[in-house]
C-alpha cells in the first residue's frame, strides 16, 4: 500500500512541470501557433516576465487592436479580453481562467444600468473601461483612467454626462474637471479596501515618503495623496519623481515593474482594513497562473465568444475613446 501511495505521488509529481519547462513550452507554442501575449500590470510576476506587451488597460487596448497574430492570449481579467475581441474581431482571443471577473464590473448589470441611463435620455453616457461588453454596448464613449479627464473634457459642457461604474473615479473626475456628473454607484472593492488611518500612520512611520494612488480610491484617501494617476502615470511618477520612499496605494502587482525600473528605490504597498493581509490584491487577477497560461495556449481555450451584433455595439464607444488624443 505504501509502495502504491509512493507510486502514485511520483506520478503526480512527474505530471507538474517545473516554471522552466512552462516558460519554455510558452515560447515555442506562441511561435508554433503565431500567437501573442498581452499582460497587465496586476498579473503575477511570472507572466509579466513572459508577456510580450506588459501594460495598463489603455496601452493594452491599443496593442490588442493593432495585432496581427492569430491568437491574443489576455493575461487579465475578462473585461480586457472582451475589450480585446470588441476592437480586433478576427482573432481568436483566449483568458487563462474565465473566472478572472473584476467586482467593478460586476457591480453593474446591464439590465439595471439601462434602467437607469433612461432616467436621462439627454445625457452622454461615459464608462470606464472596466465594465461588461454589454454595459460598453450602452455608452457613448468608453475611457480608461489614464484617459478619462481628457474624455470628459471633449464633451461640450453643456451637455449632461451619466459616468459608470466606479463613483470613486467618478468624484475624482468631479474634481478635475469641474463637471456635475451623474455617477452610478460602483466600485472596485481592491481599491476601497485601502485604510486611511493605517496610511496615515505608515506616512509617519516613513515622513520622507510619498503617498500615490490610484484615482480608483476613496475620496479622503485620495485626499492625502502627494500623487494622483492612473497605473501608468503612477509608474511613470515614480521613475521621474526624486523620492526614494514610496507608498502606493493600488493593486499590490504594480510592485513589481516599479522595482524593475526603480531598483534603488524602495515601494510600499499600501495598508488594508483586512488584518490578514498586508497589501491590497485583485483575487480575479491572480486567478492567472503560469500553468493556467501554458494550458490556455495549448488547448487555445477558453474562448472569449461575443454576439456579432454586440460587438458592433460595444466597438464605436471604444474607438472613440481611442480617437482623443
Amino acid at each position: 500500500m505504501a509502495q502504491e501511495l509512493q507510486t502514485t505521488s511520483n506520478l503526480v509529481h512527474t505530471q507538474v512541470p517545473s516554471r522552466e519547462k512552462l516558460i519554455a513550452d510558452i515560447k515555442r507554442l506562441k511561435k508554433e501557433k503565431n500567437a501573442v501575449i498581452l499582460a497587465h500590470y496586476y498579473q503575477e510576476e511570472a507572466i509579466q516576465s513572459i508577456a510580450d506587451y506588459l501594460g495598463d488597460s489603455l496601452y493594452l487596448a491599443k496593442k490588442a487592436a493593432e495585432i496581427d497574430a492569430e491568437i491574443i492570449v489576455f493575461a487579465g481579467v475578462h473585461f480586457m479580453a472582451e475589450t480585446a475581441k470588441i476592437i480586433n474581431p478576427s482573432k481568436k482571443v483566449v483568458l487563462p481562467d474565465l473566472k478572472a471577473g473584476c467586482s467593478l464590473a460586476d457591480s453593474c448589470p446591464p439590465n439595471d444600468f439601462a434602467q437607469f441611463k433612461k432616467q436621462y435620455p439627454e445625457a452622454i453616457v461615459v464608462t470606464y473601461i472596466n465594465c461588461s461588453a454589454e454595459i460598453k454596448a450602452l455608452s457613448d464613449v468608453v475611457c480608461t483612467s489614464s484617459n478619462a479627464i481628457k474624455v470628459i473634457e471633449s464633451i461640450p459642457e453643456d451637455r449632461q454626462i451619466i459616468f459608470a461604474p466606479d463613483k470613486n473615479l467618478g468624484r475624482y473626475l468631479i474634481k478635475q474637471t469641474g463637471r456635475d456628473m451623474i455617477l452610478w454607484d460602483g466600485a472596485c472593492i481592491v481599491h476601497e479596501a485601502f485604510s486611511f488611518e493605517k496610511i496615515v500612520k505608515l506616512a509617519k512611520e516613513y515622513p520622507q515618503a510619498k503617498f500615490i494612488a490610484h484615482p480608483e480610491s476613496e475620496s479622503q484617501v485620495l485626499d492625502i495623496a502627494h500623487y494622483i494617476g492612473s497605473t501608468s502615470g503612477l509608474l511613470d511618477f515614480v521613475q521621474k519623481d526624486e523620492t526614494n520612499t514610496f507608498i502606493v496605494a493600488t493593486e499590490a502587482g504594480i510592485l513589481h515593474e516599479m522595482k524593475k525600473r526603480c531598483p534603488g528605490k524602495i515601494f510600499i504597498p499600501a495598508p488594508v482594513d483586512d488584518d490578514t493581509c498586508a497589501c491590497s490584491e485583485c483575487a480575479f487577477m491572480k486567478l492567472n497562473t503560469l500553468d493556467k497560461l501554458h494550458r490556455c495556449l495549448l488547448n487555445e481555450s477558453p474562448e472569449i465568444i461575443l454576439d456579432e451584433a454586440l460587438i458592433e455595439s460595444a466597438r464605436l464607444p471604444i474607438e472613440r475613446m481611442l480617437a482623443i488624443h
